[in-house]
């Protein structure tokens, strides 16, 4: 044995930071852009941010996860993760803007949106949409309505039922 060699022991711990919305149920795009367009859509620079969501699609908490340039915002999935790990998170959503206006995705955000399904499946925290969010309230882009990178393996018919089973829950539970 070595002696003198110490193990340090760390606590991580979720902080709470003021809420920025109430509790919305979000099971649609037009929803999740409701509540966090006024948060976004006037950034001079690309903000991504995770919506962690409970097994009812109620949020639990939002992260901006990375301020980027005017053109990209970089967000390695570790980081995407930790609010969700953290949160105990069932499914999330990822959001950003583009301060172009452009709604059209970029080959990043294609390949990071495809990554981070992958990722997100073997975590067991599905990834339900990547949102772009334009300049104006109406206007956005999701990778799901859309058909982008969720039709791999069946994955948007996932999500729909995934929904559609929750949706009927909380009627239920109403």
């Amino acid at each position: 044995m070595n002696e003198g060699f110490e193990l340090e022991t760390v606590s991580i711990r979720l902080v709470k930071d003021a809420p920025l919305f109430s509790k919305t149920e979000m099971n649609t795009p037009e929803k999740a852009v409701g509540v966090l367009w006024k948060h976004l859509h006037d950034f001079d620079r690309e903000v991504i941010c995770v919506i962690n969501l409970n097994n009812r699609l109620m949020p639990i908490n939002v992260n901006f996860a990375s301020v980027g340039a005017v053109d990209q915002a970089l967000a390695y999935p570790r980081e995407l993760f930790k609010s969700s790990i953290l949160s105990n998170a069932s499914h999330m959503m990822l959001l950003h803007n583009h301060p172009s206006g452009s709604l059209r995705p970029s080959e990043k955000d294609i390949d990071m949106t495809k990554q981070m399904r992958k990722l997100c499946d073997m975590m067991g925290i599905p990834l339900l949409d990547h949102i772009i969010i334009g300049p104006d309230r109406n206007e956005y882009y999701s990778f799901r309505d859309n058909g982008e990178v969720f039709r791999e393996h069946g994955q948007r018919e996932k999500i729909a039922d995934v929904l559609r089973a929750v949706a009927s829950a909380n009627e239920r539970a109403r």
